[in-house]
Formats: C-alpha cells, sequence, structure tokens
C-alpha cells in the first residue's frame, strides 16, 4: 500500500479506512473535497484505489492478520494500527458486500427443480428408438416472481450440463473480485 496515506493526520486515518469500507459495503465512498488539502487529485485516485484494493484482497483471499499485517509493514504504526483496527473490526461486512457483489451477477435463482427419466421408443422418422431423455422442471425466481423452465436433454446434452455445473462449482468468488 502507498504511502500516501501516511500524509493524513493520524486522526483522521481511521475515519477515511472506515469510508472506504463503507464504499466497498455500498454506502457513500470518501469525497475528495474533505482531503482534496491532503492529496492531490492524482494521489487521491491511487490512495483510495489501493485502499479498497487491499480491503477487498484480505478478505477475499481470507488471509492472517499476520499476512495482512506483512502487507503493510512499509506504514508508520500509527497507520498500521489503524488499518489492522479497521480490518479486523469489518472483516464480517467486507465478505458480505462481496459475496452479495457476486450474487448480484445474477438476479436469477433457482428455487426448485423436478426432474424425470423417459424412454422414447420411437419417433416419426424412427420407429424404433429407444433413447433415454430426461425431462428438467426448474423453478427459477428472478425478480421476485417464479418462472417454470421445462428442458428436454438427451445423454450428450445431460453430461454437457453436468460437466458446465462442475466448471461453475469450481470458480470461486475470489476469481470473480
Amino acid at each position: 500500500m502507498a504511502r500516501l496515506l501516511e500524509k493524513l493526520p493520524p486522526g483522521r486515518v481511521l475515519e477515511f479506512l472506515h469510508q472506504i469500507v463503507d464504499g466497498i459495503c455500498g454506502r457513500a465512498y470518501p469525497r475528495y473535497q474533505d482531503y482534496g488539502n491532503v492529496w492531490s487529485l492524482s494521489e487521491w485516485m491511487e490512495v483510495v484505489e489501493e485502499t479498497m484494493t487491499y480491503f477487498k484482497s484480505a478478505v477475499g483471499k481470507n488471509i492472517c492478520d499476520e499476512e495482512a499485517a506483512q502487507q503493510i509493514i512499509e506504514l508508520n504504526s500509527d497507520c498500521q494500527e489503524a488499518i489492522t483496527k479497521c480490518l479486523k473490526g469489518r472483516k464480517e461486512e467486507i465478505r458480505n458486500a462481496l459475496v452479495e457483489r457476486v450474487n448480484a451477477i445474477s438476479s436469477a435463482q433457482l428455487q426448485d427443480f423436478d426432474w424425470q427419466l423417459k424412454l422414447a421408443l420411437s419417433s416419426d422418422k424412427i420407429s424404433m428408438l429407444q433413447m433415454p431423455l430426461l425431462n428438467l422442471d426448474l423453478d427459477v425466481r428472478e425478480n421476485g416472481e417464479i418462472k417454470p423452465i421445462s428442458i428436454e436433454m438427451n445423454k450428450e446434452e445431460l453430461q454437457n450440463l453436468i460437466n458446465a455445473l462442475e466448471a461453475a462449482n469450481k470458480v470461486t468468488f475470489i476469481d470473480l473480485m
């Protein structure tokens, strides 16, 4: 983290850090007007970005307190203490905000599902088909209302769906930050 944070008077560091966390959590970020006498505009943008990145990374990667402290070792003790205090006090709030951000990628959520295996014995083109088909009924909640979705899949399409779901399950919300 840049030493720019040390330009703040010691009494204002904790206030600034809490405003950064407020911004991460969906409330108001600190305003440049309130800190224009401390940093230039380019310094302001750098210190805000680096501070946000530090908090998101420390919480998102679930790093231990010692490792988090090691990342800010170049700062003076007042800044280190304020950052550690803010991080410890608001870690859960930051985590919830990061999880909400990931969840907001899609507003649709699966509420319920039902499946049924059928054996197609024939079709209009082939008299003896005997192909297994899966009927998948999904109840998806989007914007407060439940929409039913029905899908019919053959064995190959089902395998593609399973592979896609397994791949999606391996993605962590760290990858999406």
